[in-house]
């Protein structure tokens, strides 16, 4: 398939196009999402460790080769695309659920189909509707991040 070569070329894509967004995020939507985007991304981190341990899924490409396949995803499209989400939802748990499980969605049915075929990543342990519960899990984590440090925020 001559996809295949331009593997690498799509992760480090989908690392980097997510930032050029960030200016029209805007400064202080910035610095008020960040922490609960860096916070996702650890929790990603660590569901990515148990994932490998338990052999859910197996990342075929990455970056370099003692780089994770997902660390492009985290730091792209968890990390900016969970300050979007929050950005235009917060406040509206209904909203951000059901834009959540759209996007999740939207990775899971439609994004996981296209990393197997690229040879980047494929699912081996892992249900899709598994993979859509770990996120489901994520997002609610995410929100009660964000909902703890404005309680802070507002106290002090």
């Amino acid at each position: 398939m001559k996809f295949l070569k331009y593997s690498k070329a799509l992760l480090l894509l989908m690392m980097i196009l997510p930032w050029f967004t960030v200016p029209m995020l805007g400064k202080s939507s910035f610095k008020r999402y960040l922490p609960a985007g860096l916070f996702i991304v650890f929790v990603v981190r660590i569901v990515n460790f148990i994932a490998k341990k338990r052999k859910w899924w197996w990342w075929y490409e990455t970056l370099h080769p003692k780089v994770s396949g997902v660390i492009p995803f985290m730091w792209g499209p968890f990390l900016i695309g969970s300050m979007w989400i929050l950005k235009f939802t917060y406040g509206k748990f209904v909203r951000y659920m059901l834009l959540n499980l759209v996007v999740d969605g939207a990775f899971t049915y439609g994004l996981v189909y296209y990393l197997q075929k690229f040879g980047i990543a494929s699912l081996v342990r892992l249900k899709k509707i598994n993979l859509s519960l770990i996120f489901f899990v994520e997002s609610l984590l995410l929100y009660g991040f964000q909902y703890v440090k404005e309680l802070t925020m507002t106290k002090e």
